[in-house]
C-alpha cells in the first residue's frame, strides 16, 4: 500500500488559492457550493470547504492570506 504524500501547510494553501483563482476566472465570483471540488492540474481541491473554513477562521488567517482572497472578491 502506498501512503499519500504529506504536503506542507503552505503548499496546501497555494493549491487552494490556485483553485480559487481558476474558479473565479471561469465563474466571475467566489461563491461555490460547500461541496464543490475544483480540478487543478489533475488534482482535486475541495474549494467550497476551503472557502467556508476560511470564512469561519478569518481571525486566524494572516494579512497576506486575507489579501490573496480579497483580490478575488472573497465575501467574508
Amino acid at each position: 500500500m502506498v501512503e499519500p504524500v504529506r504536503r506542507t501547510q503552505s503548499v496546501r494553501w497555494a493549491a487552494n488559492v490556485a483553485a480559487a483563482r481558476q474558479f473565479h476566472a471561469r465563474e466571475g465570483h467566489l461563491r461555490p457550493a460547500r461541496k464543490h471540488a475544483e480540478l487543478v492540474d489533475g488534482e482535486e481541491t475541495k474549494l467550497g470547504a476551503f472557502l467556508d473554513n476560511a470564512r469561519r477562521r478569518t481571525a486566524e488567517l494572516s494579512e497576506q492570506h486575507c489579501a490573496e482572497l480579497d483580490e478575488l472578491g472573497m465575501r467574508w
